[in-house]
């Protein structure tokens, strides 16, 4: 194809046009929108790093579920601010915890909703880090099972899916292993697969109050600038029967959304994190962006590095663009 006989602009001339041919399509179908709930009651706590998301007490949580539904976004992931915390987390897999409490709210008044549950002890933790603490690092064995107690808990709470996010060794295999010992083989879970030990973080650790109160996550969060970890790691989970695999964040690993997508058929999830969240919502504050624009651009951009799925703060706003 040669220019002037092939005019690639032909395509592009009007907005039927340009839809008629796009290769690319992001739907309310494809978002999930994470929660923020605190034990308490009449709590709308709004994050200032995160303008327009709120730690909130369940009845909130509810009102905002019933918006979510009504908005035809399919599902929410869950995440907790417990009343107390301890060395081992123990809210997390109490049967009255907060997430169990708000799980059960929530099927109870929506319950054509689909609600994930994040799966990690960290913000139920004194220490903030996301296991057992043994000589200064997280056990990586004993914290499985308190993993698999809290992923059962979860479900017999009503979850729909569970998401361990915690990035411990042989977690997905405890997690089916419990579950099916138990009764909820038909509990999918959807694997934080690929997830980095990212500066993008930053945010959400104000939102879930869960800063590690020593050291970092490195010893067991991915470091950034490897590649083909991020196979192995995939590969791990899906011969541990994972249902869904996810690369946590999105923006800066769009590689490796392409590359997992490539690789393995499992529907393929992206974290769209608190800190490009951050970004867009204080750029476009200083009027230096579109933001409407911006949203629905970068959210474009994880579908077409080959995301199926893509859970971001912004899914309530690109539900009512879309």
């Amino acid at each position: 194809m040669f220019f002037p006989e092939y005019r690639a602009r032909r395509l592009r001339r009007n907005a039927n046009l340009r839809r008629m041919v796009r290769e690319t399509h992001l739907r309310v179908d494809d978002l999930i929108y994470p929660m923020f709930s605190a034990f308490g009651k009449g709590i709308k706590k709004e994050i200032p790093s995160m303008p327009g998301i709120y730690q909130q007490s369940i009845e909130h949580i509810v009102a905002e579920a019933k918006e979510v539904h009504e908005l035809g976004i399919p599902a929410v992931i869950l995440f907790g601010i417990p009343e107390h915390k301890d060395p081992l987390g123990q809210d997390a897999y109490a049967e009255k915890g907060i997430i169990q409490e708000t799980i059960r709210a929530i099927k109870s008044a929506v319950p054509e909703l689909t609600v994930i549950t994040d799966v990690c002890l960290c913000e139920y933790t004194d220490h903030g880090h996301c296991g057992v603490i043994k000589d200064g690092d997280v056990d990586n064995d004993e914290t499985l099972e308190l993993l698999a107690a809290e992923a059962l808990s979860h479900a017999r709470a009503g979850a729909d899916i569970v998401a361990p996010s915690d990035m411990m060794d042989g977690r997905i295999a405890a997690i089916r292993a419990i579950l099916d010992a138990n009764g909820f083989s038909h509990i999918p879970v959807m694997s934080y697969a690929v997830k980095y030990a990212s500066a993008y973080y930053g945010p959400f650790r104000d939102a879930a109050e869960s800063t590690p109160q020593f050291g970092d996550r490195r010893s067991y969060q991915m470091d950034p600038a490897n590649r083909l970890e991020a196979f192995r790691e995939a590969t791990l989970d899906v011969q541990e029967c994972a249902d869904f695999l996810m690369v946590k964040p999105a923006l800066a690993y769009l590689d490796i959304l392409r590359d997992l997508k490539e690789r393995f058929d499992l529907p393929l999830v992206a974290y769209n994190v608190s800190g490009e969240y951050s970004m867009i919502k204080a750029a476009a504050k200083m009027g230096w962006v579109d933001e409407e624009r911006l949203i629905l651009e970068t959210l474009l951009g994880m579908k077409r590095a080959g995301a199926d799925l893509i859970i971001t703060y912004h899914a309530k706003e690109a539900a009512r663009l879309l």
